[in-house]
């Protein structure tokens, strides 16, 4: 029996690029390495693709996912390289006659706070799109990025680079399934977004949130569920009691109609890939299918044996 291809997120950045081909140096952009803080390894010579390239000759990465850097975060990779030297390499592509920055975006501001002149450097080969993928991948093995940076960067994988939402989710190392899931935090609320960005919500709370249908009563339920501490049970115990008609009436425990309801749209969202609401009566219903985008409509009704 075949063994299934190993998991490309758990082997490490370097493994994802390892297959590059290293770039060609550019010399004009290389200064004399400065003194390193102790602990610093000068760069192996002979090594391909490894260089001490200038601080100075960096630009950072226009796709990068992650939006802010914690000051403490830095401040403390900045004592840990002062100390014991830089353990490993940024690693960046050659644009121009300058040098664009594939990972390592700490490192190098540190270096830049460090007031360093050099920095080590692992030179690749990369397109655009593998240079956002690999930023992505590099934020995701480090649990840097917040759920919404998160689904930001599967956005401008999928808007920049014209992918489909199987396509990303490959480059990443990801299910279709988590993509398209981080992907609907973007439909709230601009400051909605903003309170899970900041920790101020969890995504399940954006969960809840995103199956009311009316955007001035989710922003109502997200305050309330910061201002009162509620938990995900808690708010989904708040929807539903709204749904009920307000004060007064106690949740009905469900019968064997909706708990078969229930396991339809259960097994419609699992056979689809994507979210199903069943609105039923005796006399007429409804069937709900959610999608994201052109693509998702077109994968949704390839798997109802449809084609557009």
């Amino acid at each position: 029996m075949a063994k299934p291809p190993p998991s490309r997120l758990g082997r490490g950045l370097g493994a994802l690029i390892a297959s590059g081909a290293p770039a060609k140096p550019v010399a004009a952009v290389v200064s004399a390495p400065a003194a390193a803080p102790s602990g610093t390894a000068a760069m192996p010579e002979g090594l391909p693709g490894y260089r001490e390239i200038a601080v100075t000759a960096i630009e950072p990465n226009p796709y990068q996912p992650r939006k802010e850097i914690d000051p403490q975060q830095l401040a403390d990779l900045i004592d840990s390289i002062r100390a014991e030297g830089l353990l490993q390499p940024i690693v960046v592509r050659a644009v121009g006659d300058k040098f664009q920055l594939i990972a390592g975006e700490r490192r190098w501001r540190a270096f830049q706070q460090l007031k360093l002149k050099t920095i080590p450097a692992r030179i690749m080969t990369s397109s655009d799109a593998s240079s956002a993928s690999l930023a992505m991948i590099e934020n995701l093995q480090r649990a840097d990025l917040n759920p919404i940076e998160e689904a930001h960067g599967y956005a401008s994988l999928i808007r920049d680079f014209d992918l489909t939402q199987d396509a990303a989710a490959q480059r990443v190392g990801k299910g279709r399934a988590t993509v398209a899931n981080s992907l609907r935090l973007l439909s709230l609320e601009t400051e909605i977004q903003g309170y899970v960005g900041k920790n101020m919500l969890s995504t399940g709370h954006a969960k809840v949130l995103l199956g009311v249908e009316s955007g001035a009563e989710r922003m109502v339920l997200a305050r309330r569920a910061i201002e009162d501490g509620l938990s995900v049970r808690a708010l989904e115990d708040v929807v539903q009691h709204k749904r009920g008609g307000g004060a007064g009436k106690k949740r009905k425990a469900p019968t064997s109609e909706t708990t078969a309801l229930a396991d339809i749209e259960k097994r419609l969202t699992s056979h689809l890939g994507a979210r199903v609401a069943l609105r039923h009566s005796p006399k007429h219903g409804r069937i709900v299918v959610e999608y994201h985008g052109n693509d998702d409509l077109a994968r949704v009704l390839e798997r109802m044996g449809l084609t557009l």
